[in-house]
């Protein structure tokens, strides 16, 4: 396993998993639950952690919560798990402290967001950010593009611009913008990681001989992801074609329609990894149809690994 706080070279596809924050029914985080879905990521041989991200609920979760998260993934996981702490934050000083708290738990690198809300003004208002935060980070830096939840993309000139310094690392694009994904990976030097977060474009981003992906359903079906990068891996594009087409796509479209949380929750829930699929408001929970819809199609995926 390659250490996530390295800038590297190696050419094989890698996975990690962006654990979803299980909670009970009164809404408390259920630390017995997230400690089953991280061995469960692990024990399928997933190449890394991505805790406190947006299928990790971090923008529900108290500062005290985000550090809960991270001890007990880290105690789980132990020291020899790529670790990258999701340390999203409207600020500066608040994303600085997000990344201290994740350093001081041992997390390898911090994946970081540009401010939502009060976005930016002009053209380098998110680049400018993102300088600042890597200056005074005593963590390596993931950047993460998701526009739909902050309002406006990293730039492609951005990112090109900050793939340069050693503090940081790659870039975890969930925008669903191929064409953005694709304009990255050719303007980015070969050792800056690529990750593809959007679930259903992992194939196309692995044939593009993308870093790899950090995937929400990989909570759920853990073995389904190996199975996707070991395909990749070997050069079996027919095998990794069919596992788009038959589970992963399928699955997919339930984050596309439901959230990343609620129907990776589901997911679980299916499998019995978890108790209760609840998340806290504004997330709302799958109903019953659509969590039979996404429990038979669990089924499908599995069977497409056994």
């Amino acid at each position: 396993m390659v250490p996530a706080a390295e800038r590297t070279t190696m050419t094989d596809t890698r996975v990690h998993c962006p654990l979803v924050t299980p909670m009970t029914a009164d809404g408390s985080i259920d630390v017995d639950a997230l400690d089953t879905v991280t061995r469960g990521v692990l024990d399928a041989g997933l190449d890394g952690l991505v805790p406190c991200g947006t299928t990790g609920e971090f923008a529900s979760l108290t500062r005290a919560e985000n550090r809960t998260v991270l001890e007990r993934v880290r105690a789980v996981a132990g020291d020899d798990t790529t670790l990258i702490a999701g340390a999203g934050a409207t600020s500066v000083p608040d994303t600085v402290d997000a990344l201290t708290a994740a350093a001081e738990v041992g997390a390898d690198a911090g994946l970081v967001v540009v401010p939502y809300f009060h976005t930016a003004n002009a053209a380098d208002g998110n680049a400018r950010f993102l300088r600042r935060v890597a200056d005074r980070s005593p963590l390596p830096l993931y950047l993460y593009n998701i526009p739909a939840c902050t309002g406006s993309e990293i730039p492609v000139e951005t990112v090109a611009e900050l793939a340069d310094r050693d503090d940081v690392l790659g870039l975890k694009d969930s925008s669903g913008d191929f064409g953005y994904f694709t304009d990255v990976l050719a303007t980015t030097p070969d050792d800056f990681a690529v990750y593809q977060g959007v679930d259903g474009q992992l194939v196309p981003a692995g044939l593009m001989e993308a870093t790899g992906g950090i995937n929400a359903l990989s909570n759920a079906v853990p073995e389904v992801f190996a199975a996707v990068r070991d395909a990749l891996n070997k050069g079996d594009d027919a095998r990794a074609r069919e596992l788009h087409t038959d589970a992963l796509t399928p699955l997919f479209a339930f984050c596309a329609d439901h959230g990343f949380a609620p129907a990776t929750k589901a997911a679980l829930a299916a499998r019995g990894r978890i108790d209760d699929a609840a998340v806290r408001p504004p997330l709302v929970e799958l109903d019953e149809g659509a969590r039979a819809a996404v429990a038979a199609a669990v089924d499908d995926a599995l069977a497409l690994v056994d």
